[in-house]
């Protein structure tokens, strides 16, 4: 079964810095498209950042544009996403999941979603 594992979340104060990781279990992440989406409270989940297979970053959200960073490790099968500066309103449960090659816009684009991470940004 394919699942993917997200941690690294915690609570920081505004300005502060973060990195999540995403784990694949059950297939390599060379091929894949992985995406990140997040929840706020009180809110709808949305899209936010994709790395391509071919390590091309789409920026979904314009408020994480210059602060949002995505990288890869095919060798640790592992991606990361670096926030920094962050911002109360990033606080949200974080997740990812994967596509085949190329980046989705939309949440029904991607497979199964992890179980998520909680970042608080807070003063």
């Amino acid at each position: 079964q394919v699942q993917l594992v997200e941690s690294g979340g915690g609570s920081v104060q505004p300005g502060g810095s973060l990195r999540l990781s995403c784990v694949p279990s059950g297939f390599g992440l060379n091929t894949y498209a992985i995406g990140w989406s997040r929840q706020a409270p009180g809110k709808e989940r949305e899209m936010v950042i994709c790395l391509s297979a071919t390590n091309s970053t789409t920026y979904l959200v314009d408020s994480v544009k210059d602060r949002f960073t995505l990288s890869r490790d095919n060798a640790k099968n592992t991606v990361w996403l670096q926030m920094n500066n962050l911002k109360p309103e990033d606080t949200a449960v974080y997740y990812c999941a994967a596509r085949w090659n190329r980046c989705g816009e939309r949440l029904r684009d991607f497979g199964s979603w992890g179980q998520g991470t909680q970042v608080t940004v807070s003063s």
